[in-house]
């Protein structure tokens, strides 16, 4: 296992970190994954109070093994359920129990979207609470985990001291949500960077194109697609924990020696990422790159986000850019942005140099997307997290 220094409190983090969200409850297989991935070097473990048994079941296996020390535990503050400052203590002393452990190495704001989370966390004590807690220990670093757009992630970087943060980031969505221009702002300001969604889901280990993987095979056949996606974000120095969410003891030990074997990419295998890319793009309905030229849009749609769910919601699953979709439109936020929004100024589409109609697509995204059940559901959403 390869390991990368944690620059706030200067632990050696494995390079690979284990995606708790996915691991079987049931029968012993959980216990074999973190007992074979531990064998292997892997000390970074990420769950979240939200993610149904998850902590509890981590726990048990940790306590039963005797693994606490060994490892990192990363786990996540519902901010959505949080209302008052004595909100904050009731999560965390329950994730504590769950754990079956007196502290949290890594403790993190769960899903960012829209800065006003921020400055509502602010208004019921959130920076005192955490001053508390680091001082008595109960809490080691501090960050957070982000889902929202390019141009609110610096803004948020800035807000607080954040010893790390949480951000997607694979060779496909190089350019969505925080990106790499994320990346790369997070390191420069010294945050240790976790990677979340560094296979897409999945997809870009099984759900690639015929003609996307034939270019990875003819590359390197003794690699799979699974193994060229997280290599690639392991070439990034400012990357330190990529994590995986494995769900069977194979996928965790092929996941490791992914790991282990890495090596820097040379620049005709970085090319081949540009190719893969290109591929998986051609099933897109709309050709955006994720440039984000059309930015700023003077309405505040983030475009770039509205149409990558759109695209998800062809070329992978309509549940799936939905989700982005959700996040992409600030949806927890008092108010939401809507596609309707637009008033037809045609300042992004002088921009673009794609040259996409994107007025024109903007409507066809908010018929698909923003259908009458789906803003009563988001209503409805909002009403439930505020």
């Amino acid at each position: 296992m390869q390991f990368r220094a944690d620059k706030s409190s200067g632990n050696k983090l494995s390079a690979l970190g284990f995606g708790c969200m996915r691991f079987p409850q049931i029968g012993s297989e959980a216990e074999r994954m973190v007992l074979s991935a531990v064998q292997g070097g892997v000390n970074f473990f990420d769950t979240a109070y939200l993610y149904p048994n998850n902590e509890k079941t981590l726990g048990a296996i940790l306590k039963k093994l005797k693994l606490r020390e060994k490892v990192y535990i990363a786990t996540k503050l519902p901010i959505s359920l949080c209302k008052t400052y004595e909100d904050f203590d009731k999560f965390l002393l329950q994730q504590l129990k769950r754990l079956q452990t007196d502290y949290i190495d890594y403790y993190l704001l769960h899903n960012i979207t829209v800065l006003e989370q921020w400055e509502d966390l602010k208004e019921l004590g959130i920076e005192k609470w955490f001053a508390e807690k680091k001082a008595s220990g109960q809490i080691r670093q501090i960050g957070f985990s982000y889902h929202g757009s390019g141009d609110v992630f610096p803004k948020l970087l800035d807000a607080y001291s954040w010893e790390f943060c949480m951000i997607q980031y694979n060779y496909y969505d190089e350019n969505y949500q925080a990106g790499k221009k994320g990346l790369l702002l997070a390191a420069e300001k010294g945050l240790s960077v976790i990677v979340m969604e560094p296979l897409l889901g999945g997809r870009l280990a099984t759900g690639l194109p015929k003609k996307a993987k034939e270019l990875f095979a003819n590359a390197n056949p003794n690699k799979t697609p699974a193994e060229w996606a997280l290599q690639w974000l392991w070439n990034h120095e400012e990357v330190t924990v990529v994590l995986s969410g494995m769900s069977n003891t194979a996928q965790a030990e092929a996941n490791m020696k992914a790991a282990s074997d890495f090596m820097p990419l040379k620049s005709e295998e970085l090319a081949v990422f540009d190719n893969v890319a290109e591929v998986f793009r051609q099933s897109f309905k709309v050709k955006c790159t994720g440039c984000n030229y059309c930015l700023p849009c003077p309405k505040g749609i983030d475009i770039p986000a509205r149409l990558t769910a759109y695209n998800a919601s062809y070329a992978q699953s309509y549940f799936t850019g939905l989700v982005l979709y959700l996040t992409g439109m600030g949806a927890v936020a008092k108010k939401p942005i809507s596609v309707y929004d637009c008033n037809n100024c045609g300042k992004c589409e002088k921009q673009c140099p794609q040259s996409i109609k994107i007025r024109e697509e903007l409507k066809k995204v908010g018929k698909r997307m923003e259908s009458l059940p789906f803003r009563i559901f988001v209503k409805l959403m909002r009403l439930f997290i505020r």
